[in-house]
Parts: C-alpha cells; sequence; structure tokens
C-alpha cells in the first residue's frame, strides 16, 4: 500500500525517509529517524513496534541488514511486512514478506533502500533508484523528495494517491538548534500529496534554511537606506544603532527569523521584504 526510500547523506550527517501512499496519513506510521543513528521504514502490514526496536538496534552499531534480520526474525506476521532500513554507516537493507501484496519488492545500494508493496510495478522502485543516484547535486531533503516523485510519476501505488511525508534528521539541525528534526512535512489527505508535499517543503526551505554565507549582504550603505526605507512602510522603523533590531521584529513576524545575521542580510530575506512593500523602488546601487 505504500513506496518509500530509507537513505543518509553522503557525509552521514543526515539521515530521512520519505514516503507515499494510498492511506491515511501515512506519515503518522512508517518513518522513523534518529541523527547519527540511522532511519527506517516500516510498511505493508506495518509494525510500529520496528520503529523503537530498530533505532534501539542501530543505536548500538549493528548494521541495516542485521536490523533488518533481527527484526523479522522475532516477527510471526513477517510474511505481510515490508522493512527498508539504513544505518549511519553502510549499505542500506529492504525486506519484503511473500505475502505481501503485488507488485511488492524493493532495492538497496550504499547509504539507501527503497520499496513498495501494491505497486504499478518493478518500474515504480527502479525510478526511486535512479532519481536517489542522479540527485546528488540536491540538498538531502529534495534528493528524498525527487526520489518519491519519480516513484509517483512511474505508478506509484495503483490503488491511488492520498498521503506522503518527509522526515529527515540532523544533529542539532532543527528550529534554533534546539532539536534534530530539520523536515517534519506531512500530506494527510491530498488527490496530489507529492505535488502538496514539494510544496510545502519549498515553503518550508524559504522559512527555515539556513542562509548562505557566500551570499549574505553587509547591511551597510544602499543596502540598508533600502531595507530601513523598506522597513519604516511597514511599521518597524530602524532605530539609531542600525537595521538590526528593526529588521529582526520583523522578520520574526514573518517566520524568517532562522535566515537572520547580525549586520548581514540575506538576499532571500531581502527579496521578501521588497515583495512585502512593492511599490518601494530600490535604490539604483542596490543588488
Amino acid at each position: 500500500m505504500t513506496f518509500s526510500i530509507v537513505a543518509r547523506s553522503d557525509d552521514g550527517r543526515l539521515h530521512g525517509v520519505a514516503v507515499a501512499s494510498k492511506f491515511l496519513a501515512a506519515a503518522a506510521v512508517v518513518p522513523a529517524a534518529e541523527a547519527d543513528v540511522g532511519a527506517l521504514a516500516t510498511q505493508a502490514s506495518a509494525n510500529l513496534a520496528y520503529r523503537p526496536q530498530g533505532l534501539t538496534m542501530l543505536r548500538t552499531g549493528v548494521g541495516a541488514a542485521d536490523v533488518v534480520a533481527g527484526l523479522v526474525a522475532a516477527d510471526a506476521e513477517r510474511h505481510h511486512r515490508q522493512l527498508g532500513v539504513v544505518a549511519a554507516t553502510g549499505p542500506g537493507a529492504t525486506f519484503t514478506g511473500e505475502k505481501c501484496h503485488d507488485w511488492a519488492g524493493g532495492l538497496a545500494g550504499d547509504g539507501w533502500a527503497a520499496q513498495g508493496n501494491i505497486l504499478a510495478g518493478p518500474q515504480v522502485v527502479d525510478a526511486m533508484r535512479d532519481a536517489w543516484l542522479g540527485g546528488s547535486a540536491l540538498t538531502f531533503p529534495e534528493r528524498l523528495l525527487a526520489a518519491l516523485r519519480a516513484g509517483d510519476e512511474a505508478g506509484g501505488d495503483r490503488r491511488g494517491r492520498q498521503s506522503a511525508g518527509l522526515l529527515v534528521v540532523q544533529r542539532g539541525g532543527g528550529y534554533g538548534g534546539g532539536s534534530d528534526v530539520v523536515v517534519d512535512l506531512r500530506v494527510d489527505d491530498h488527490p496530489d500529496p507529492v505535488t502538496e508535499l514539494d510544496r510545502l517543503l519549498a515553503v518550508h526551505t524559504l522559512l527555515f534554511s539556513k542562509p548562505d554565507p557566500a551570499t549574505l549582504l553587509d547591511l551597510t550603505g544602499a543596502v540598508a537606506a533600502e531595507v530601513g526605507t523598506l522597513l519604516a512602510a511597514l511599521g518597524h522603523p530602524v532605530g539609531p544603532t542600525g537595521p538590526d533590531e528593526a529588521l529582526a521584529s520583523w522578520a520574526g513576524m514573518e517566520n524568517l527569523e532562522e535566515r537572520l545575521v547580525p549586520g548581514r542580510i540575506d538576499p532571500v530575506v531581502l527579496d521578501h521584504l521588497r515583495r512585502a512593500v512593492p511599490h518601494v523602488p530600490a535604490p539604483r546601487s542596490a543588488p
């Protein structure tokens, strides 16, 4: 009833799961991940106990294949289960019980595993594999979603579409550095859930991604003047100490606080600020 990919980033710092299904809120059931430990997906006749048990095994250094073997060996209903696991290092592993509904199967490689059941055919998993292997230029969340989208476009769940989700973890990578959850997005009931998940990831990236240091602009000269004019137009006048405080006040209301850097401005934030006051032209010398 589901297709998914579990994976680790090339540098080993991120782990994640992307899943889609003709099943209500599949992302509330299928994925589990822990920073610096690994990730797994339990599906078909999902065994939710696999999630804490699998992460416990991964935490002790057990490899993905041995985690799969250990979980299914102790499960009397394993013939109805499907499972994908990736650890902190090494190849991923996948398992498909012989009583899973056709088409069912999976593929695995270094740092990833893709699997699905009740699929349009093996081309779904093949497409996920190809998209994952060809997506190294993307960010890790985008790469997971690209693999999921490829599976969806190859036919996906043969019963139709309903839900999708994306879970990504990294040590200290969450909001404000206070959690390990980088992305946790869910589309629980939607006619085109993978497309909707793509839209949500774009919004998440805008609001919560850290700025690229190479693109930051100094808040001086014409840039500072423009920012001050725009902020004043929005009811956040700049004080005598400069624009940082007023910018932080406005950005907090726009949920852009993760992109703030004292004394500088992210071009993404500047663009958002300009669009908030479209009738104020930018100075000629500003970027």
